[in-house]
């Protein structure tokens, strides 16, 4: 069986990799509306401690973001990379095979 990375396993990694960031910045948005309503009913210390949470979440979703576009990025690279070389061993291959006699191998 013939395991070809650049039409199979990358491009199902991309598509797995986009799949799970969605989900996973879909999740932080839940959190994030989940306490919203809750949002206003704390005072003094609680109302810090809220603000701090929210906050954070919210710092946590952007770095996910930025942290995930650089996983795709350099998933991109990989798949572009693969494909360069396979065509330039494609190309070299052609080019020695040309350049190869092979009436003299006649037996």
């Amino acid at each position: 069986m013939k395991f070809d990375m650049g039409t199979t396993a990358l491009p199902t990694l991309n598509k797995d990799t986009d799949l799970s960031s969605e989900q996973l910045v879909a999740l932080v948005d839940r959190l994030v509306a989940s306490v919203e309503p809750l949002e206003g009913k704390f005072s003094g210390r609680g109302r810090a401690a809220f603000q701090q949470f929210k906050n954070n979440t919210d710092e946590i979703a952007a770095s996910l973001g930025v942290a995930l576009g650089r996983i795709r990025e350099g998933q991109a690279g990989m798949t572009e990379a693969f494909f360069s070389g396979d065509e330039q061993q494609e190309t070299a291959a052609q080019r020695s095979m040309g350049a190869q006699n092979f009436d003299a191998a006649r037996f």
